[in-house]
């Protein structure tokens, strides 16, 4: 039987959101394999002066969780 986990993450970028993501992807492939999607579940951003400085998003990234045969 197959199992799919979820876990939460926050990233930010003073890029983009697209940067956002990518790094909310790329800091939870270091420690998570076999990742298998991401949902982008709120973004937000930081103004100062009326101006975009840095771009958040909360993301959910969902892996196979490799189970032992019993």
């Amino acid at each position: 039987m197959k199992i799919i986990k979820v876990i939460e993450v926050i990233a930010s970028s003073d890029k983009s959101f697209d940067d956002a993501t990518n790094n909310a992807l790329k800091e939870a492939s270091k420690s998570i394999q076999n990742i298998k999607s991401i949902y982008i579940k709120e973004l937000n951003a930081k103004v100062e002066n009326n101006n975009i400085v840095s771009y958040g998003v909360n993301a959910k990234i969902s892996f196979d969780v490799e189970g032992k045969s019993k």
